[in-house]
């Protein structure tokens, strides 16, 4: 499989007080070209810590990542990530089309190409009849449609979707997911979501990576992991998210070290 980026022994910490505090600890894997890479874990494991060192937000305190792109990008990177709350990227008292006309300009050196608007907007599934609104006129599903279109307009090879379904009702969630898996089916683009909800990252993620504590307990592709999992964390996660839980199990996610 051709990768689009690699990382290795990824390390991340802050000093809290005088006092180190590790957030990610040797985090290595792969991700292939348009693949896409689910990650879960509970609040606090590591996952979007990992996400902006992968965007080059942040630094890592050691280890590297490796990308493998296809093309050189002007003046915006071809990560581009959708932070869960979109309400602070799009601005609110600009309208749509400003918005996404100025990322266009960016992409294509200073040309606007309104079929590329176009396909844009098909590919989102955002009305033409929200281009004169501005941002605190959209829904909050509308603002995310908008952020979600404006980072396509410059054509990244990799996108990285911060718990793209929290806050959702049913129906919203299953209409995002539907709108990723178009996407992965249509654009020549690797994805990498990082969400707690397990049942929409198998239908969407080819492989499924747990993290726990700053670590990665266990990474597999999405039909083996959830059919099968090894590691005793991602049993407790499968478990706690059917509402299959008993009280034994709670206890060891108290009692347990490293292993859950």
């Amino acid at each position: 499989m051709n990768n689009i980026l690699k990382a290795e022994n990824l390390f991340y910490s802050v000093f809290l007080k005088n006092e180190e505090k590790v957030i990610l600890k040797d985090i290595s894997f792969e991700l292939g070209k348009n693949s896409v890479l689910g990650i879960s874990g509970e609040s606090g494991s590591g996952k979007t810590t990992l996400s902006k060192i992968l965007a080059g937000i942040i630094k890592p305190t050691s280890g590297k990542v490796n990308y493998f792109f296809s093309r050189d990008f002007n003046k915006v990177s071809p990560v581009q990530i959708l932070f869960q709350n979109t309400g602070e990227i799009i601005n609110p008292l600009r309208e749509v089309k400003d918005i996404l006309n100025e990322s266009l300009v960016i992409a294509n050196k200073n040309k606007i190409e309104i079929t590329q608007l176009d396909t844009i907007l098909d590919a989102v599934k955002l009305s033409k009849s929200l281009l004169d609104r501005k941002g605190y006129e959209l829904s909050g599903g509308e603002q995310q449609r908008a952020a979600l279109a404006r980072i396509l307009a410059v054509k990244p090879e990799l996108l990285i979707l911060d718990e793209p379904f929290s806050a959702q009702d049913y129906e919203s969630q299953e209409n995002f997911l539907n709108l990723f898996l178009d996407l992965k089916r249509n654009l020549d683009i690797a994805m990498i979501c990082v969400a707690h909800n397990l049942p929409l990252l198998r239908k969407l993620s080819d492989e499924v990576m747990i993290m726990y504590n700053g670590e990665i307990v266990e990474k597999n592709n999405s039909s083996e992991l959830f059919s099968n999992p090894q590691h005793s964390y991602t049993k407790f996660l499968l478990k706690a998210e059917k509402y299959d839980l008993k009280y034994e199990d709670i206890q060891a996610s108290i009692n347990s070290g490293e292993e859950i």
